[in-house]
């Protein structure tokens, strides 16, 4: 039975926070370093006829004023062209580190100035006079299809970027003899990330020998790393990238920006060291944002409610450029069926341009509109048939008896998508259970008697979690006896270092204080991959768990030696090897210390120098971890203002390394999905001019909008990694929104409401009670 591997061990990263000793990017000192702000486009499309610096550069502090035509001559490329993962270059997708003489949204980088402070930098920015000539532009993502619509760049030809087919079975022969047919159009509208500290760079230049040092808040630090040198014709042995402690990520985090390509390019063009805050506006104009796709569905359904089929059309808003592989509708189109058996299943999926900030991965990456789709549908079944919501979903879970299953597509890595353990409809059952579901329709009517619009809703979701192929750890004892961890993961914020500490605990025998945990540094390890789909402890902890192991098995041949004693009646305990039963030890730091030699003197046999090892563990497979969520809220029909009064949710986990940063990863995702429900909207007029760009007008819950959140848990261990692990960092958001948006319909019903749209706004859904009042309803 694992010692420490399970238990609420508290977060080892806290202290330092907490006590005000977090070294965020802007705590790093660095003497003389200059400034960057940076000139951005107003205007969602247009020409750069001229640009006119020369008022910013006589600014007193003002350094330099510099556009793409002064960084260009130090970069490899003027664009910042990638071979995507399926080789095709797709040049006309990606964005430059400062526009090209065109700007294609608002926020755009247009220059970049650098000077002694911030203060001086923004006031410059300021001053620099650009003439735009405005050209035609467009945000709505459907008219943005219609031929004549106006290009978002003047050098595409169509704003559709790929158009692909997602199917199995036989589709038209299943809704032929379907006995029910429902449609449902399901368009759900984009937010962003918002982590406390926004993006971040520093970069030093070391004049002395030619090197970089970088510090970034950033999800990747090796693929940062490959991207700077190759960007910008960099030796990869002159540019070291470093994580510093990172205030949230998220999603956005894990990308190479513009403004990151320009703050190097001026640091090697100007032989200064620079560096670069972005503060809250510039995160709601030029961060990556989410979740912006319309869905056109139909689903088959039997007598009884049991799916034969689903099929539609999914149109993916990307904005105007891209910043890695455009997989968000992949992942969507592929995770639409959920935990439910779908017989058979058609998506035709159509990729588009539009002149609003660029689309990648926030917080669950594709699979939150997907469930948002799949579950809005299933209520409408429910609605149609007459059947409880929770008994119609259970007929169409997929069973225990039917584990691994296999659903006929295949992930982004060719992997089938093959579920590999779990028990849906017990989850199911369970959390309805916890919530009174069967109690509620009392409670409803009795609360609608007293003038109180009260409803229940559920929502259930299957996510991929531990995305391969591959992450670094290293396990090293030093001769002091000390216990250091290596890993190309990334910590950011998530209790990374706890868990791995854990985990190497558990193998030695010492106190997971005692770990140190060196995550986010390209001096450190050679390889690896960083934080992202919800794949940390599954590659990561998998990685210094075998590492561990094999330092483990070597300091126990050598003590073996060393006390005379077989390795079988060997424990670790206290950060020494015992002899057990008995007070025979020998320190790890007097292993590691025989295993460093001395010369002139004999080595111990069989064994290879350092106590130390490192693994990869290497994975292809997807383990999928699934959830369900009931969510009770009051609506006030004279306001259209929602109040989640109680949410629960239970969660497979496959086997909980830290209980206590597993409940913190469960209940931050369904506050994230809550707010994509209720609170998160990022306004575009219809040029494609941002109308929410401040906290004051673009909502986010605080505790006053989050009620006490129950969590349940079931262990289900996988066996695709020798952890048993599943990811849970995004599986709480992926259901939330459903299961709020099917309580507020529930508690809608007298007036008929139907919620087939993400966000629900208090005005929208005023609007929806009052149609219902005027049908004569309620």
């Amino acid at each position: 039975m694992s010692a420490v591997i399970g238990q609420p061990v508290l977060r080892i990263e806290d202290r330092a926070l907490l006590t005000g000793k977090g070294r965020y990017i802007d705590d790093i000192p660095l003497d003389g370093a200059l400034h960057a702000a940076f000139v951005r486009s107003a205007h969602p499309h247009a020409l750069i006829k001229r640009l006119d610096a020369g008022a910013a550069r006589s600014v007193a502090g003002v350094h330099a004023v510099l556009t793409l035509d002064d960084i260009a001559p130090v970069m490899a490329r003027r664009r910042m062209t990638r071979v995507a993962r399926t080789g095709k270059p797709k040049d006309s997708m990606w964005p430059f580190a400062l526009s090209d003489g065109e700007v294609a949204f608002v926020g755009e980088p247009v220059a970049i100035v650098l000077a002694d402070s911030r203060y001086i930098a923004e006031d410059a920015a300021a001053l620099v006079a650009v003439d735009y000539e405005p050209l035609p532009s467009i945000a709505d993502l459907r008219k943005c299809l219609e031929p004549d619509a106006p290009k978002v760049r003047r050098e595409l030809a169509s704003n559709v970027i790929a158009t692909y087919k997602v199917e199995y079975g036989d589709v038209e022969a299943a809704f032929r003899a379907a006995a029910h047919v429902f449609r449902e159009a399901i368009p759900q509208h984009r937010g962003g990330a918002h982590p406390i500290e926004g993006r971040g760079i520093l970069v030093e230049n070391r004049r002395s020998d030619g090197r970089f040092n970088i510090w970034m808040s950033t999800q990747k630090v090796h693929d940062t790393h490959q991207l700077f040198c190759e960007l910008l014709d960099l030796d990869e042995n002159d540019v070291r990238v470093v994580a510093a402690d990172v205030g949230g990520g998220f999603g956005p985090k894990l990308l190479v920006y513009p403004e990151d390509i320009a703050v190097l390019a001026a640091a090697k063009l100007t032989g200064r060291s620079v560096k670069w805050i972005e503060d809250r506006r510039e995160h709601f104009l030029g961060a990556v944002q989410e979740r912006d796709q319309i869905w056109d569905m139909e689903i088959a359904v039997d007598k009884e409610g049991r799916i034969q089929a689903l099929r539609g059309k999914l149109l993916h808003d990307q904005g105007a450029y891209a910043l890695q592989d455009i997989n968000l509708p992949y992942n969507s189109a592929t995770s639409v069926a959920g935990p439910y058996i779908v017989p058979a299943l058609f998506m035709e999926v159509v990729i588009a341009q539009t002149n609003k900030g660029p689309v990648s991965s926030v917080r669950g990456a594709g699979y939150p509109q997907a469930a948002f789709a799949m579950e809005r549908l299933m209520d409408l079944v429910a609605t149609k048939l007459g059947l409880d919501r929770a008994e119609l979903r259970r007929r169409n879970l997929i069973p225990p008896e039917k584990m691994p299953y296999e659903k006929p597509l295949k992930a982004r890595s060719g992997e089938p998508i093959l579920y590999d353990s779990g028990d849906y409809p017990a989850c199911q059952a369970q959390v309805l259970a916890a919530a009174g579901w069967e109690d509620f329709p009392a409670r409803q009517q009795a609360a609608l008697q007293d003038g109180r619009y009260i409803g229940i809703g559920l929502a259930n979701a299957v996510k991929g979690t531990g995305r391969g192929p591959f992450e670094s750890g290293l396990v090293r004892v030093a001769a002091s006896g000390r216990v250091s961890v290596f890993t190309g993961a990334a910590a950011m914020g998530q209790g990374l270092a706890t868990a791995l500490a854990q985990i190497t605990a558990d193998q030695l025998g010492v106190k997971p204080e005692d770990v140190t945990v060196v995550a986010g540094d390209t001096a450190t390890v050679p390889l690896g991959l960083g934080g992202f789909a919800s794949r940390q402890l599954i590659t990561a902890g998998s990685s210094v768990l075998l590492a561990g192991q094999a330092v483990a098995a070597k300091a126990r041949k050598l003590a073996s030696a060393m006390l005379e004693a077989a390795e079988a009646d060997l424990e670790f305990v206290g950060g020494a090897v015992r002899v057990v039963g008995t007070d025979r030890t020998v320190g790890l730091g007097d292993l590691a210390r025989a295993l460093r030699g001395a010369p002139g003197y004999a080595f111990p046999e069989g064994i290879e120098p350092g106590l130390e090892a490192s693994a990869a563990f290497r994975t292809d497979p997807l383990a999928y971890s699934n959830t369900s969520h009931v969510a009770e809220v009051e609506v006030d029909i004279l306001t259209g203002q929602v109040r989640v009064v109680r949410y629960l949710a239970i969660q497979d986990v496959g086997r909980r390394v830290n209980p206590l940063i597993v409940d913190g990863q469960v209940q931050g995702g369904i506050v994230h999905g809550i707010s994509n429900a209720l609170f998160e909207r990022m306004g575009y007029d219809e040029a494609g001019q941002p109308t929410t760009t401040t906290f004051a007008d673009y909502l986010l819950p605080s505790a006053a909008e989050v009620p006490m959140l129950e969590t349940l848990y079931r262990e289900s261990p996988s066996p695709l990694n020798p952890l048993g692990a599943k990811g849970v960092g995004e599986v709480g958001t992926i259901p939330a929104a459903p299961a709020v948006i099917s309580a507020v319909e529930d508690a809608l019903k007298p007036f008929g409401v139907r919620i087939s749209e993400t966000p629900i706004l208090p005005e929208r859904l005023f609007a929806l009670i009052q149609q219902g009042r005027r049908a004569g309803r309620g």
